[in-house]
């Protein structure tokens, strides 16, 4: 049995939850507590009825988790993440966007080596995570990720400002470049392109384009890879959380996923 602690209680935390609950047989964790910003126990509660809500890390670790899951957002990775692992305590990353940050990225990669801790990043919301890391051993040349959304879905964004998205009547190329300038100019929607860039060639070498293309259907991730391996391409098109639609419903399944392989006699 593995006792997990949760960072967050939205949508992800939620269906982490169902996915844990739903599969059978049930794995062997415990999710020991959740912490949620001081104000929102009650509506915590109400989410997570069957788990214990809490308000600081401290209390948290109180709790003594063989690892915590991350599933709040980039600034609960930079609050929080440091402290966890110089704790002892594995870290689960779904908001890996936040890794974009030099000296965030830096300041963890430190807290796990001095502590002898892991970061575990979830491929979420995409495919293909395998393929690329596998093929960066024997050396990559090219990684290109697009991701393709309905103009609305770019609301709150730098895209604003580029593109009136209520009228938006054909694909429209809201960035292209580095995939570190896209997980920092776009945070809520390059958390793939920085998964992508840690997997292989880097933040700096990877390829991003965003697109707000009136045509799709709903969130499409389009990923280009070669090397001396060989190339693929895939293109994947998510369907959003029913718990909260903003979130891609294959995000938490792939922390559940990462959860579950860490007492699974057979991890693939």
């Amino acid at each position: 049995m593995i006792s997990v602690g949760l960072i967050g209680c939205g949508g992800i935390a939620q269906d982490l939850v169902t996915a844990l609950g739903n599969e059978s047989p049930p794995p062997e964790v415990r999710i020991v507590a959740a912490l949620v910003r001081p104000g929102r126990t009650e509506a915590a509660r109400q989410k997570l009825a069957q788990i214990e809500i809490v308000e600081t890390l401290d209390q948290l670790l109180a709790h003594r988790p063989e690892l915590i899951a991350e599933v709040a957002g980039q600034q609960a990775v930079a609050q929080y993440g440091e402290t966890v692992l110089r704790n002892g305590v594995d870290l689960v990353v779904i908001s890996v966007g936040a890794l974009a940050d030099a000296a965030l990225f830096d300041r963890l990669k430190s807290a796990a080596q001095a502590s002898r801790r892991r970061i575990l990043l979830p491929a979420g919301a995409i495919g293909g995570i395998d393929a690329i890391a596998a093929m960066r051993m024997g050396g990559l040349s090219l990684v290109r990720y697009r991701s393709r959304k309905p103009p609305l879905a770019w609301r709150g964004s730098p895209a604003e400002k580029l593109v009136d998205l209520a009228v938006l009547a054909k694909p429209a190329v809201l960035y292209c470049g580095s995939a570190r300038e896209a997980a920092l100019l776009y945070p809520q929607n390059a958390n793939v392109a920085a998964a992508i860039a840690i997997a292989g060639l880097g933040f700096e070498r990877t390829q991003v384009e965003l697109v707000a293309d009136p045509a799709a259907a709903g969130n499409v991730h389009e990923i280009e890879v070669e090397g001396a391996a060989g190339r693929f391409a895939i293109e994947l098109e998510g369907k959003p959380s029913r718990t909260n639609p903003k979130t891609s419903a294959l995000a938490a399944l792939s922390v559940a996923r990462a959860i579950r392989n860490e007492q699974a006699a057979i991890v693939i």
